[in-house]
């Protein structure tokens, strides 16, 4: 059996300073537990999965590649537009399965959502732009799991009897 944890139950080996390279490391703690929460098994995931839930967007995930150790994917919102299907915003999540860390590796160059843009338009160095990515990351997690989001583990298994049925992993 697996307990869930908590942002509380990180506890930092000493302090750190905002927006340094040892706080960034506890943020994507941070974001794995948040995430976790959303996925809690992720390896029972393939290709694209959707949360729906009432009141909010319908959340996509999909899985882009798997390694030993990582899974890499991208989360993100849908909108029509006059343009077609918009994704904003498009996350590209690194998990590190191993080391129990969640990173933004990258978020849209074009964000159509304006508080959005405003975010992403300031010129930094790869230190402060991993850690605002993070942020974001950190926060929509955040606002998914307020908002009952949730991707379900089930993956089909084949019984001894060589029935198909579902099973939670």
């Amino acid at each position: 059996m697996t307990t869930a944890m908590t942002d509380s139950a990180i506890a930092p080996q000493s302090f750190v300073r905002p927006r340094s390279f040892a706080a960034l490391m506890t943020l994507y703690e941070s974001n794995f537990i948040r995430f976790h929460h959303l996925v809690a098994n992720l390896d029972a995931l393939e290709g694209e999965s959707i949360s729906r839930v009432p009141g909010d967007c319908d959340l996509h995930l999909e899985v882009e590649e798997r390694t030993r150790y990582t899974t890499t994917l991208n989360l993100t919102y849908y909108f029509e537009t006059s343009g077609g299907r918009q994704a904003d915003p498009d996350l590209r999540i690194r998990i590190y399965g191993d080391a129990r860390l969640a990173e933004a590796m990258a978020c849209t160059r074009r964000h159509h959502h304006a508080a959005l843009a405003r975010f992403d338009a300031q010129q930094e160095r790869e230190l402060s732009r991993r850690w605002r990515r993070n942020m974001l990351l950190n926060k929509w997690l955040e606002y998914c799991l307020d908002r009952n989001h949730r991707f379900s583990n089930r993956r089909p298994v084949i019984s001894a009897h060589g029935e198909l049925r579902k099973a939670l992993r």
